[in-house]
């Protein structure tokens, strides 16, 4: 995997690559078997989007028959160390039950270039209900940025029940969450705020710091101030929930164009607000006293 630094666009080749070192990368050894990471979230640069739009699904396939076969090529190696008796091993590696889901995205980052490749990944850990333990996610992130291959992996609770509602809300809402500079509480004092990773170009009330998959421009809040509703507008790629039900989305792609069709959904005066199932939003309108 040891390539010499490059500024040249990326190739489909490099790609899969990046993919397959990803999963390895991301590897959690068990008892009886070991897990590899299951779903790939790919960003590039959007000159090499755009480049390889036309394969892209060419490149997803070969990509999760390069994972099988870097699968079969750990096992195989394991087996002979076994037969050497010199150690235990890793337990095996078993594929995913649903098979490995790859999906390219455009890296919209300040300081990305043609050639960079950044995958963030996920492996669902099951719960360890013997010791009193909740279900985990384990978060991989891998980069080749100017040709120097970094990566990180953290572990993440599954998402919580909302916490009793206190009794009183300053502003009109409070929106309480947890992203990687800690937990913090935000209060909506407009009828209107946007929320998202931010960035230049990108103005945002509610700005988050947390993985790619939160799109800078997220979703809007808006409050009716006749009548004291609130409604989101989904403006990202990879979703946004309220209360497990996936909202709606109001963008579409015309002609490689964004377009907003002013598609809102209610939210309720007490939400859970999922952002592409990485990050949540404790929501309370300053109406649910």
């Amino acid at each position: 995997m040891d390539r010499p630094a490059t500024a040249n666009p990326a190739t489909a080749r490099e790609i899969i690559l990046e993919i397959v070192r990803n999963m390895r990368e991301g590897l959690e050894p068990l008892h009886y078997t070991t897990l590899p990471p299951a779903i790939f979230h790919v960003y590039l640069h959007p000159d090499d989007m755009e480049r390889l739009r036309g394969i892209a699904s060419r490149i997803i396939d070969e990509a999760r028959r390069a994972l099988d076969a870097e699968v079969e090529s750990l096992n195989r190696a394991g087996f002979a160390e076994r037969l050497k008796l010199s150690k235990r091993t890793a337990p095996k590696i078993v594929a995913p039950d649903g098979g490995w889901q790859i999906q390219f995205l455009e890296n919209t980052d300040d300081d990305v270039q043609p050639g960079d490749i950044v995958i963030n990944s996920e492996l669902a850990l099951p719960a360890k209900s013997d010791i009193g333990a909740g279900s985990m996610t384990k978060r991989i992130a891998t980069r080749r940025m100017g040709g120097a291959e970094t990566s990180t992996q953290r572990y993440e609770p599954a998402a919580q029940q909302p916490a009793p509602t206190p009794a009183a809300v300053a502003g009109f809402a409070v929106i309480e969450y947890e992203d990687n500079s800690g937990r913090k509480t935000f209060t909506m004092t407009k009828d209107q705020i946007v929320v998202g990773r931010g960035g230049r170009d990108y103005w945002t009330d509610l700005k988050l710091d947390t993985l790619p998959d939160v799109s800078r421009e997220h979703f809007r809040l808006r409050r009716d101030p006749n009548s004291g509703q609130f409604f989101l507008k989904d403006l990202s790629r990879l979703g946004t929930t309220i209360n497990g039900e996936k909202a709606p989305s109001s963008v579409e792609f015309v002609d490689g164009e964004k377009r907003d069709r002013d598609v809102e959904a209610p939210v309720p005066p007490q939400a859970r607000i999922g952002l592409a199932g990485v990050l949540y939003l404790d929501f309370r309108s300053g109406d649910n006293g």
